[in-house]
Order: structure tokens, then sequence, then C-alpha cells
């Protein structure tokens, strides 16, 4: 079976998870390059001892790896500042490019909802942690009634947030927020972030919080029964990849009272007022294969990942010949001097990343 080479930037936690996740899950992929800043971080050194490439230099020391020609697909695991300078050095050569930050640059994608949807996209965006946990269940609630208003609520320990998770506290909930709609089907979105301290770590909760307007009589039973039944199976689906994700007690659905004010929650073209409260209570356990398993938050993002860089290799949707008449130049060259031209021209055009930080 041919195998799609990737490579990682950022050899933090979230990078090396997906290191050890590509060798002992993948069946499309194949480790070739650990890209970093920090020459004693121990994923690079985790990555030279299981015989991978290596490299400190940032995107250009991959832009300089003798494995760049066979590289399809580019796992961004840095900050979101930093994945902006990231996409604009890869994408002339035609790599794909998966985002794990919230930078937001390519569609949202959450393989439970939207796996197939972007398929030839040069870049994706996986959303963020809290995301990935509750925006399945956003889609399977609005799939049964429309959802006006839907809030979510990530809890994490702080231990699992990295520097690059604490620095990008606003483009969480920026993005989360916007990804509920877009993806999760809602009209509205909120999204909350907490970073619990607790000693010792708990593991990732996150609540679901979404207002409805059902019909009224035996209906709403039935639209009852039918919500409860779709994040059921949702749940199922996310935890086909992520075995550790649960709902830690049944879906709830209340009605909610004439008198309490939800106004303020609604698009101001939201017609019809929402009769029900729907709240989904969900724990996620990190797998274990290198985070503790209170990094839920962590392995959600990294199992979400390599599902969509499976997905991608298994179409053969890398290195799309639509997407690369200046690739495909470069190809029929020999990979020489075009290839050349242009790293050098990308390396002109774009500075190179300016924070040692911006790389978990």
């Amino acid at each position: 079976m041919n195998r799609t080479k990737v490579a990682v930037i950022g050899s933090g936690n979230i990078g090396t998870d997906l290191m050890i996740k590509i060798m002992r899950t993948a069946h499309h992929l194949e480790m070739g390059v650990m890209v970093g800043i920090d020459p004693a971080s121990d994923g690079l050194a985790r990555a030279a001892r299981l015989g991978f490439e290596t490299t400190a230099e940032g995107v250009d020391g991959l832009l300089e790896s003798p494995l760049i020609d066979e590289i399809g697909i580019v796992f961004d695991a840095t900050s979101a500042r930093a994945h902006q300078d990231n996409d604009a050095k890869l994408r002339p050569l035609g790599i794909r490019v998966i985002d794990l930050t919230p930078a937001a640059i390519g569609p949202y994608v959450v393989p439970a909802v939207n796996l197939d949807e972007h398929l030839d996209a040069p870049n994706v965006n996986m959303v963020t942690c809290g995301g990935q946990a509750t925006i399945p269940i956003v889609a399977a609630i609005s799939r049964v009634a429309p959802v006006a208003y839907a809030e979510i609520v990530a809890s994490i320990a702080s231990r699992s947030a990295g520097p690059g998770t604490r620095a990008n506290i606003d483009e969480f909930t920026e993005t989360t927020s916007e990804a509920i709609v877009r993806v999760g089907g809602a009209r509205r979105g909120k999204a909350i972030i907490i970073l619990n301290p607790a000693e010792p770590p708990l593991m990732m909760r996150d609540t679901v919080f979404a207002l409805v307007a059902l019909p009224g009589g035996e209906a709403a039973e039935e639209a009852k029964e039918r919500i409860t039944d779709s994040v059921r199976a949702m749940v199922a689906e996310v935890s086909a990849y992520v075995p550790g994700y649960r709902m830690v007690q049944d879906v709830q659905i209340t009605a909610i009272p004439d008198d309490q004010p939800v106004g303020t929650l609604l698009t101001e073209d939201t017609t019809a007022r929402p009769t029900h409260q729907v709240s989904v209570f969900l724990e996620v356990e990190g797998a274990g294969m290198y985070l503790p398993a209170y990094a839920g938050n962590l392995d959600i993002m990294t199992s979400a990942a390599v599902r969509m860089a499976e997905k991608i290799a298994e179409k053969g949707a890398v290195k799309g010949a639509e997407k690369g008449a200046e690739k495909g130049a470069v190809k029929d060259a020999g990979k020489g001097a075009a290839r050349g031209a242009v790293k050098d021209a990308v390396k002109d055009a774009v500075t190179t990343t300016p924070v040692k930080e911006a790389v978990k």
C-alpha cells in the first residue's frame, strides 16, 4: 500500500502525539519529518531516536529538507500567528496543510460532521479542542430541530494547556463560536474555555447548551426522542476515532418557562422563540499514547487531524494537479532547479516566523 509521507511542524506535546498516532494507527500515512525551533525539545529528540528526519529551523528547515519533494501533507501544531507564515511558505509548493491552530485560514473540519466536504482544500482548519468535542453535538441536535442558540463550555486541566493554547485564548473563543454556526448549524454560537488548576488534573469536560423550538403536544415528545437518538448516534461516531469520548449522563431536554428572558441570546432575525433547552454533558479521556489520560483536549485534536489526513490520503487528494501547475512544472523539471526557485521565491516573499514562543 502506498502511504502519503507527512511532516509535523511543532515539536511540543501536540506535535509529538501526532507523530506517535501516525506511527501506531495510520493506514495511509507515513511519518517523514519533525519540525521545531527548539533543538532541545523532547519531540525532536524522540523523532530522531525513531529514525525520522528532524530540523530545529522551523518551516525554513523543512523547505531545505531532502524529503520535501516527498511530503504530501503537513500538520501545523504551532500557533495561529505562526501558522499564517507557515501556510504562506508551503502553499506555493502545493503541499496540503492541516491546521491545528485557531488561525482558520482554511475551512473548518469536524470529522464526524463534515469529513468529506473539504478533501480538496489546500488548507483545512481543525477548529479547537472544544470545537471538536462539542460541535458534533450541536450538529446532531440541529439535524432534528433548528438551533437558535448554542453555548459550549470546555473545561481542561491547566497542566494540559501549553504556551500555544494560552497564547490563543481569544482565537479559541472566536474560532469555536464561528464554527458552532458554520459547521454545527446553530444560528448563533458562544464558546467559553476554563483552565482548571485542580490537582490531580481532571479530564476534559464539555457542556453543550442548545435552545430549540419544538412543536407542541405529542409531537414535542417525539422530537425529544429524535434529538436524544441523534446525539447518542453522534457520540458513537466521534468515539470511533476518539475512544475516550463519551457522555457522562443522558441528554436533558427541559421546557423554557414563558417568563424566562432569552431574547438577548438570539439573532435579530430569529422569529420563533425557543421552547426547550437541550443540555449534553461530555468527558474526553486521552488515549495515553504520548500525552497523559487527562489531556483529552489535546488527544481529540490530534485524533481528528489524523482522521482528516487519512481520508485525504485514502482519496488520493494530495498534490492535486489542478492545484499545482507550478508544482507540476517542478516535478517535470526533475524536482530540481524549478523547485529550488519556488523555495527561494517563498523565502523572499515571506518573513521568517518571528517568535520562538509560537511553536509549542
